[in-house]
């Protein structure tokens, strides 16, 4: 998180900098061009001090997800959850029919990640009222693990090397087995755990995996910069969910 931090504050630093340059704001105390250009730099030097920031390698020591067993080990994450007030049942339904359109801000922010591209179909451009997993996994993601009412786990490759392609439909176990250099695997899941009568907690956590250090290097970078706007997607993604599960036409 320290790189994240350092990245954005960075971005927001030079770009206030920028703008002082363009129109001086002596309440700010940049009112004169050398202070502004003095900010700028420091907004600079932030950003690429935050994208070299070393990426601190994970490790599962007690499996509980199958998350764990495609991911074990890796150096980029994040981790939601909430709160839904309807059966396990209902709410794994909800999980694999949620689409782009019921998640506030996805099609905004992934218009965003694609430089508004319209691009082939994929989980970035998904067709409407069609299941955003269904969408994923007919496309770019493989599904990982689906154990019913329990956990559901999808994955791809974020990285691979330059001209690479697979011979056949990729399978659970060579995503397992992917350890060759200059790939970075991505995984997701969605996990329900019972809490209390009606109740269950559902858990969303990303992991990526850079299988070596020149990838791990450009792939901080890349994800530093999108984070907050993939932790943004994540809530909302879960907040969809719930309504979902939580409304009499789930």
């Amino acid at each position: 998180m320290l790189g994240v931090w350092m990245v954005h504050v960075g971005l927001i630093t030079a770009l206030l900098g920028a703008i002082c340059l363009v129109s001086p704001l002596s309440l700010l105390g940049t009112g004169h061009r050398l202070s502004a250009a003095a900010l700028l730099a420091l907004g600079v030097v932030l950003v690429v001090a935050g994208w070299i920031v070393p990426a601190r390698e994970e490790r599962v020591v007690v499996p509980r997800y199958a998350l764990d067993e495609f991911i074990p080990v890796y150096q980029f994450n994040e981790f939601h959850s909430i709160l839904i007030r309807a059966p396990r049942e209902r709410v794994y339904r909800a999980i694999k029919l949620v689409t782009a359109d019921e998640i506030f801000l996805f099609r905004t922010l992934t218009w965003l990640r694609r430089f508004g591209r319209r691009g082939p179909e994929s989980i970035l451009n998904a067709p409407r009222l069609q299941p955003l997993l269904v969408v994923a996994t007919r496309t770019s993601f493989l599904l990982l693990a689906d154990e019913s009412d329990r956990e559901i786990v999808v994955g791809t490759a974020v990285v691979s090397p330059r001209g690479w392609r697979p011979t056949r439909r990729p399978t659970p176990a060579d995503f397992k087995a992917l350890h060759e250099p200059g790939f970075a695997l991505a995984a997701m899941n969605f996990f329900l755990e019972d809490a209390g009568p009606g109740a269950c907690t559902v858990t969303t956590e990303t992991r990526v995996y850079a299988t070596d250090l020149p990838v791990r290097r450009r792939f901080a970078a890349y994800w530093r910069v999108i984070y907050p706007g993939s932790a943004l997607i994540r809530r909302m993604w879960l907040r969809a969910i719930a309504l979902r599960a939580e409304s009499s036409g789930s």
